[in-house]
């Protein structure tokens, strides 16, 4: 990973919450499979290590990124940013995408969208208007 990218997921990751928290067991397989599943949704993921010290942190780090197949982008603190590239979609022999049939939309969307679209707003008839409230006149002494 070259610094720039580095960079740029360090400013991503910046907004980022913590997706989960290593507890007092620190990292045990359920944990990992967690991490793993995160990665896979989220492709960049904070993790807070609040009760390992330095040393156990960066161990914990690294174990991570070996058995997820991540790279560390940031171990700041008690925080460690992991990140794995999704894997991009392989267009294969399986289903292509769904063509509309002619004429007519395929979901009715367009009706539903038309039938919920409110009546246009009416005027105000020249009928009875309020009286326009006057000024109060300034005394004369």
């Amino acid at each position: 990973m070259t610094p720039a990218e580095r960079k740029a997921l360090k400013a991503r990751a910046h907004n980022l919450n913590p997706i989960l928290q290593l507890g007092e067991k620190g990292l045990t397989d359920a944990v990992v499979a967690e991490i793993d599943r995160a990665l896979g949704a989220h492709e960049l993921i904070k993790i807070r290590a609040a009760p390992l010290n330095r040393d156990e942190r960066e161990v914990a780090l690294a174990s991570i990124c070996e058995r997820t197949n991540a790279l560390p982008v940031q171990h700041i603190g008690k925080m460690l940013i992991v990140y794995r590239q999704k894997p991009l979609p392989e267009s294969g022999p399986g289903p292509g995408p769904r063509l509309r049939k002619r004429g007519r939309s395929s979901s009715g969307w367009d009706e539903r969208k038309d039938a919920r679209k409110k009546p246009p707003r009416r005027r105000k008839s020249a009928g009875p208007q309020r009286p326009q409230r006057r000024r109060p006149r300034a005394r004369q002494a």
